[in-house]
């Protein structure tokens, strides 16, 4: 098989895992430093990289009708989505249970995308996405949900699962006509703003320094913001909406194995099934995707 094949393959399965790992690192620095402060922070050494890659480049940037559809992108995929889980992990919401609220990313976009995109999903598509989400429900079945964060922390994440959701819709649609690096530029900028105005308007913005909080801002700003988010919009630009949203389904299966390995969180016997379920749920949507 030829390099590029492989790399089309392999490409959904690592944007899964590094997704998922967010909601890990979101965990891992959250006790020493406030939401909107961490992600503020970690969007300004973000902006920074990616001025580098852009001059590295020699890339033009956007003109203002491609920077405005840019900077609302951002404000949905970095400014709603982020600052919605982190708040929510922040205000007790366990990091699988926030995953799996934004895994419903994919009967939204189905939704919307029909009415949007005019794309067409067919019933075996749905059937997969309804697979997809009882599979979910499956593998996190013995969470205490009802006990798990405050209600700040559910509202905040609907507003991440609406911002994932739409923000990725309008990406598609608009935003996609300039290099990844220059748009992501100008998107993690609206985002850093964004936050740094939450951060002044409502937390201390004390910042405890140590080794697990610099691993933590390390890996989101290196690994997440610039290779996991890359690849998102290579993917949405090949992959239908539909097809795409799809592989948020995978993320809380990641996510608790992540947890396992990392925290010793155990799966049973239904979390297991629940997993193939979710398999099963995904190749469904992805093999009845338009091409």
């Amino acid at each position: 098989m030829p390099l590029s094949q492989i790399a089309v393959h392999a490409a959904p399965l690592l944007f899964v895992f590094l997704w998922s790992t967010g909601f890990i690192g979101a965990k891992y620095g959250l006790p020493y430093i406030e939401p909107f402060t961490f992600l503020a922070v970690r969007m300004f050494f973000v902006v920074l990289l990616h001025l580098a890659l852009v001059w590295l480049g020699g890339l033009r940037l956007p003109d203002a009708r491609e920077a405005g559809h840019n900077v609302v992108a951002g404000l949905m995929v970095h400014g709603l989505y982020l600052g919605g889980v982190f708040t929510a992990i922040n205000e007790g919401v366990p990091a699988g249970v926030s995953a799996l609220i934004t895994g419903l990313q994919p009967i939204l976009t189905s939704t919307v995308a029909n009415r949007w995109l005019g794309e067409k999903v067919g019933r075996v598509q749905w059937l997969g996405l309804v697979l997809g989400l009882a599979g979910t429900a499956l593998v996190l079945h013995n969470r205490s949900i009802l006990l798990a964060g405050s209600p700040l922390g559910w509202a905040a994440n609907v507003v991440a699962l609406l911002g994932i959701t739409i923000g990725t819709l309008y990406q598609k649609r608009y935003a996609g006509r300039v290099d990844w690096r220059s748009g992501n530029m100008v998107q993690y900028a609206a985002a850093c703003a964004f936050f740094g105005l939450g951060a002044l308007a409502f937390e201390t913005r004390i910042i405890h320094w140590n080794a697990q909080l610099v691993f933590a801002f390390a890996w989101l700003v290196l690994v997440l913001s610039t290779g996991a988010i890359g690849l998102m919009y290579w993917l949405i630009r090949h992959s239908a909406a539909t097809s795409f949203a799809s592989l948020f389904y995978l993320v809380p299966v990641v996510t608790a194995l992540l947890a396992y390995i990392l925290f010793g969180e155990r799966l049973d016997a239904l979390s297991i099934v629940g997993m193939v379920v979710v398999a099963v749920g995904v190749l469904l949507v992805n093999r009845a995707a338009p091409r």
